[in-house]
């Protein structure tokens, strides 16, 4: 059910899309209810033992490098088994990296700023991440975490991505090297061999979590980011909260989780230079060697205010999208509210997508948006399924 205006626009979007490629099957028995999903999302839980980063050395005088002390007593506490990482009040410089292990909450108090540096040469040596939905080695993200579990960011105070001054001015759509990663995507070149880095122009992500279990992200601030914001990959069990986004850098989308399964982000905003939130699970012939579908996403009570668009599954979706739940959300401003992307190379599919009690303030594009033939094509004929969608209570004005 469809409801207020655009609704001739809204449909004419809907159908021409539909009818160009897959039919959408009438809605099944669902095959994963929102409580089945709840029950497998459990934040995780730390002792009450408290490391402070100054007692490592840190100081907040927003110049002197903090990065070394933190990530001490980042090791400190998983080493002892699990606990607080504190950032107090002041501001922190991180020239780096700050890397999450085991079983460590690490907590920005409220009035506490972490300063990333700008500075490229920083975020070596390289390290395996996925870039637009290809795998490679590539500069360290901001905050990194590589297989481990238990962990979290909390806190009231503020990641700074520092990135406008650097990362911000890069522009890799179209570039030489966006275009040779995803050949080597579709050639399958082996991961060991994307090698890029220093003169590739690849921005890193803010806070990239790959192969991670048991995650919280709650009450904290981010600002100013270099690429995706928070982007989980080969996760599970994880839990965004209370985010507050403020990133209007090109292609900052708000949230990304890939190849992840049971997520939820919930009570959020998300003001941001690209997709608020972005479903995704590789792209083309790495999506498909890889074979992890995204699945079991809950998405509500959030708050968009987007350059682009507003809940979003797509167009990286190669692997598979499935059991995904989005309600109760406001969309300040974007181009498209819901949107349903991919192109003739992804194959994969997308369903069992339920989207009830969304309302777009101003909507400059579509309401609602299925798109078959997304930019970036290579030529290939590979049609992703459409598959299991219910829609109602969705409002909009332009």
């Amino acid at each position: 059910m469809i409801k207020k205006k655009n609704l001739k626009k809204i449909v004419l979007v809907v159908l021409v899309s539909i009818v160009s490629f897959l039919t959408v099957d009438s809605m099944q028995a669902q095959p994963v209810s929102v409580n089945e999903i709840l029950s497998n999302i459990v934040a995780p839980v730390f002792p009450d033992y408290v490391f402070s980063v100054t007692e490592f050395g840190a100081k907040n005088d927003g110049v002197t490098d903090a990065r070394e002390a933190i990530n001490k007593a980042i090791t400190a506490c998983s080493n002892a088994q699990g606990g607080i990482v504190l950032i107090p009040k002041g501001k922190y410089y991180v020239a780096g990296s700050v890397i999450m292990k085991s079983n460590v909450n690490l907590k920005v108090d409220e009035g506490a700023e972490i300063l990333f540096s700008s500075h490229p040469k920083d975020y070596t040596p390289f390290v395996l991440t996925v870039w637009e939905g290809t795998e490679l080695f590539n500069y360290a993200p901001m905050v990194y975490g590589y297989h481990v579990s238990n962990i979290a960011i909390t806190g009231k105070g503020n990641l700074n991505g520092n990135a406008s001054t650097e990362f911000a001015t890069w522009r890799p759509q179209g570039s030489k090297n966006q275009d040779l990663l995803r050949q080597m995507g579709i050639d399958q070149v082996p991961v060991y061999r994307r090698n890029f880095g220093m003169e590739s122009n690849l921005p890193p992500g803010m806070i990239e979590l790959i192969g991670c279990s048991n995650i919280l992200i709650q009450d904290i601030h981010i600002q100013d980011a270099p690429y995706w914001v928070i982007h989980p990959v080969f996760c599970t069990n994880v839990t965004v909260r209370g985010v507050e986004i403020n990133s209007n850098n090109l292609n900052n989308d708000g949230c990304d989780p890939e190849y992840t399964r049971n997520v939820l982000i919930e009570n959020s905003t998300f003001n941001v230079g690209d997709d608020a939130i972005a479903i995704k699970a590789g792209r083309d012939q790495d999506g498909w060697r890889i074979g992890q579908p995204t699945e079991n996403i809950i998405i509500r009570n959030c708050i968009f205010n987007s350059k682009c668009n507003g809940l979003c599954i797509g167009s990286e979706m190669s692997a598979g999208v499935q059991n995904v739940f989005m309600e109760n959300v406001v969309v300040k401003n974007s181009l498209s509210g819901v949107y349903f992307k991919s192109n003739p190379d992804r194959g994969g599919w997308i369903r069992n997508v339920w989207v009830r009690n969304i309302t777009c303030d101003s909507v400059r594009s579509a309401l609602i948006r299925f798109e078959t033939n997304y930019h970036g094509g290579r030529g290939g004929f590979y049609p992703t399924l459409f598959q299991n969608f219910l829609i109602e209570n969705v409002t909009g004005d332009r």
